[in-house]
């Protein structure tokens, strides 16, 4: 197979993680007789120091013709004073929108090997398996804004066509997982909400029928998710709700560092990210876990490559490396070995089997 994968490390620990990502990229095709063509490129506050803007001409113009991006993380306090469409960020929500990748699945996953790193019992964190699906170009964070000298406004906005496709896309997954899925809302505050429940409602009646849909307040999601995170199957829920939902999350697989997470829209390309941020405490210390990173580079694999046997490789020796206690900073035992995250790396490309 031949494919165009853009790689865009970013700020802060971003390069560093992505460059491990594409080290396994590039073992995958060694091994399998693929040719992937891996240009490096920017964006962020990288860009704005070197472009002047977040999102390069340069990098998008390569981003739109690739199958997929592969990203690290943009932001960090160099760049706090800038404003608006000036900011890092933008260039990550720029590509969203711009490649009308509205789906973000973002896995959660409880590995024995990693149950000493959650702040969670191991008798409640065994065995969780959810996926969450978070609408990711539309709601408050693309809303219009405005802010004066006393005041500041985000509005929040969603279409019945923006909600349809999103439920439609959890309740597809779930079909091939354990048929449940459950959709999170506020709809006793927000008329948002209202609208979500009534489209997802209709969605899972006369579309899946073969579903069980359960709706949930978004607070009641939030205290659930720590009590009895083996009661979630797949989880849809707007865009902000998502985000704040999949950092709590975490918690749950030991740390944020081994979060990957897919952005896909109506096609089979996709942008891979782990979900953690541009951490800058700790960039450039080669601490920084790259697993979720890795296992992006899985779900690169699976949904846009459709390489499922290269895929299922890559999420093995991810767990092997775990196993054999090649564990970073963040998901160490305590007083155990701490490796770096070239050495995890390493042990990954050193595990993988095909």
């Amino acid at each position: 197979m031949r494919a165009l994968i853009a790689v865009l490390g970013g700020d802060g620990i971003g390069p560093e993680v992505v460059s491990e990502g594409a080290r396994v990229l590039e073992e995958v095709a060694r091994a399998r007789g693929h040719e992937f063509e891996l240009p490096r490129l920017a964006i962020g506050g990288a860009a704005v120091d070197r472009f002047g803007q977040p999102l390069p001409e340069e990098t998008w113009a390569v981003c739109v013709r690739a199958d997929a991006v592969l990203f690290g993380a943009v932001g960090g306090p160099k760049w706090d004073g800038l404003k608006g469409n000036d900011r890092p960020e933008r260039g990550l929500l720029g590509l969203r929108r711009g490649l009308n990748l509205y789906a973000n699945l973002r896995p959660v996953v409880s590995w024995p090997a990693l149950e000493h790193a959650s702040p969670i019992k191991p008798e409640i964190v065994r065995g969780t398996d959810i996926l969450v699906v978070r609408e990711l170009t539309g709601g408050i964070y693309f809303g219009e804004k405005r802010r004066d000298a006393h005041s500041a406004v985000d509005v929040c906005s969603y279409s019945e066509a923006e909600v349809t496709r999103i439920v439609r896309v959890a309740c597809r997954l779930a079909q091939g997982r354990k048929k449940s899925v459950t959709s999170v809302d506020k709809e006793n505050a927000l008329e948002t909400s209202k609208l979500w429940r009534e489209v997802a409602t209709r969605i899972a009646h006369d579309e899946f029928p073969d579903l069980r849909l359960t709706h949930m307040l978004v607070d009641t999601c939030a205290l659930r998710l720590i009590r009895f995170p083996q009661t979630f199957d797949v989880v849809v829920t707007e865009n902000m709700f998502g985000d704040i939902l999949t950092d709590e999350a975490a918690v749950l697989a030991g740390s944020v560092g081994m979060l990957p997470s897919a952005s896909l829209g109506e096609g089979r390309r996709g942008l891979y990210e782990p979900v953690h941020g541009s951490a800058p405490d700790i960039a450039g210390k080669g601490i920084a876990n790259p697993y979720g990173t890795i296992l992006s580079v899985a779900m690169l694999l699976h949904h846009t490559l459709g390489l499922e046997e290269e895929a299922r490789s890559v999420e093995a020796a991810v767990r092997l490396a775990v196993e054999d206690g090649f564990l970073t900073a963040d998901v160490a035992l305590p007083g155990g070995r701490v490796c770096s995250t070239s050495e995890a790396g390493k042990a990954v490309l050193e595990r993988l089997r095909f």
